[in-house]
């Protein structure tokens, strides 16, 4: 066993060090999630948007193509583990879509399914995930807690997703501080005009 432990140290020296050198923090990603709970496994489109520094937007749209498609909308703060590549994140947001619905009946012990049901809720989720060329794979927890529409109260599920980065953050810092440059110089005023209107106003 120790010998096994002593051969993976390499391994994660290895990892470590691609995910702090040739990764890329990203801006824009998009791709697959995968989810899993008690009642489906899903198929899913998933897309981040970083909107502050370690805040993005994520928006998931999933379906297991028979009784329950579902689309989320999530407020995600992120934290570093080992660099900026490799964080853990955790959030809340935005549900609806169309469920099954199960109801016990102890009378009979029968459990009675419906489907089609148009249901809104909240969602909290805590991850990981790691960007590593131009790649990004996150493992993560997103529990449900039904609004209407919906028997069961709470629903957790577990997802699995991979992002291609269509746009990195150092290409994003840079449009974000060139907008801001061209804001500040439209707005700003010429040294001259500046101190007439400070002599008319004295």
């Amino acid at each position: 066993m120790k010998n096994h432990l002593i051969l993976l140290i390499p391994f994660f020296l290895i990892l470590f060090t691609l995910t702090d050198v040739q990764a890329q923090r990203y801006g824009t990603a998009a791709g697959l999630r995968l989810g899993s709970n008690d009642y489906s496994r899903t198929l899913g489109l998933t897309a981040k948007q970083r909107i502050l520094k370690h805040t993005t937007l994520e928006g998931i749209i999933q379906s297991d193509f028979s009784r329950n498609t579902t689309m989320h909308l999530l407020l995600e703060q992120h934290k570093p583990i080992i660099s900026k590549r490799f964080n853990y994140y955790y959030g809340l947001g935005y549900s609806f879509g169309w469920e099954e619905s199960q109801v016990k009946n102890p009378a009979t012990m029968e459990i009675i399914t419906t489907y089609g049901n148009a249901t809104n809720g909240i969602d909290l989720i805590a991850g990981i995930e790691m960007t590593v060329l131009n790649t990004t794979i996150s493992l993560d927890y997103k529990p449900n807690f039904n609004m209407s529409g919906r028997e069961e109260f709470f629903r957790g599920q577990v997802g699995i997703s991979a992002r291609t980065v269509l746009v990195k953050s150092k290409t994003q810092d840079k449009k974000r501080r060139q907008k801001a440059r061209a804001k500040r110089k439209k707005n700003r005023t010429p040294f001259f005009e500046g101190l007439k209107e400070k002599i008319k106003r004295n």
